[in-house]
């Protein structure tokens, strides 16, 4: 690297433009450094239709939702061993722990975890969804404001 002297025949603007590289070049840097750290964090979404269509490598982080496939819970111990379906597709799940109050088959579930060579889901973490109807509350205020809300029933109009 070239250390600039004031004796040096090295003029203003070329050490603005050494600065200026520099800058780039430390911006290029942290920019790249902090991709880097967002992609190590995100947890993409599937169905088990998109993980079959997909062909989703092992060993990803991941989260899958569906619908828990009736008489597909097995417990042994701790290890709890079910399907998820969305109703085209199933993927087999096993989880080590204590799951959700309102865990159950039939009803919608979102599990993170990764998936192994065999295609089986490893969930590290299990969220059982409550009513299927329930809507967060900026959802609803924002259907109510453009019209397309029915109270009465809470759907949303087509």
């Amino acid at each position: 690297m070239v250390l600039l002297r004031k004796d040096d025949p090295v003029t203003r603007k070329q050490r603005r433009l050494y600065f200026v590289f520099l800058g780039m070049l430390a911006l290029g840097a942290a920019t790249a450094l902090v991709l880097t750290a967002i992609n190590d964090t995100l947890v993409y979404f599937y169905t088990p239709a998109d993980i079959q269509s997909k062909h989703i490598g092992p060993d990803r982080r991941l989260r899958i939702g569906g619908l828990v496939e009736q008489g597909s819970v097995v417990r042994q111990g701790e290890t709890v061993l079910f399907t998820i379906t969305d109703l085209t597709a199933t993927l087999a799940v096993t989880y080590t722990g204590v799951l959700p109050d309102l865990f159950r088959e039939g009803q919608g579930v979102v599990a993170e975890g990764r998936l192994d060579p065999q295609g089986v889901f490893h969930a590290t973490e299990v969220l059982a969804k409550h009513d299927e109807k329930y809507m967060p509350k900026e959802v609803s205020e924002a259907l109510k404001k453009s019209g397309r809300w029915q109270e009465q029933e809470g759907q949303v109009s087509k």
